[in-house]
């Protein structure tokens, strides 16, 4: 199992935003919301409702956190 199996991929917002982030091991993306103090995750699904999965991640990409 890799040391950070989680990669946050997109992030806006400080006391109130959301972040994308991606399951290294399966490539699952799950949206982490926030607004002050309380929050709340999902897994990101297709029009479909299929999980949205992204295949082979570069992480040694600078641009990629």
């Amino acid at each position: 199992m890799e040391e950070n199996r989680f990669e946050v991929v997109y992030k806006k917002g400080m006391l109130s935003g959301c972040k994308i982030i991606v399951d290294i091991e399966t490539g699952v993306n799950y949206l982490f919301a926030w607004d002050g103090n309380c929050g709340g995750l999902t897994v990101l699904v297709d029009k479909d409702g299929k999980p949205i999965v992204t295949p082979n991640i570069d992480r040694s990409d600078d641009d990629f956190r």
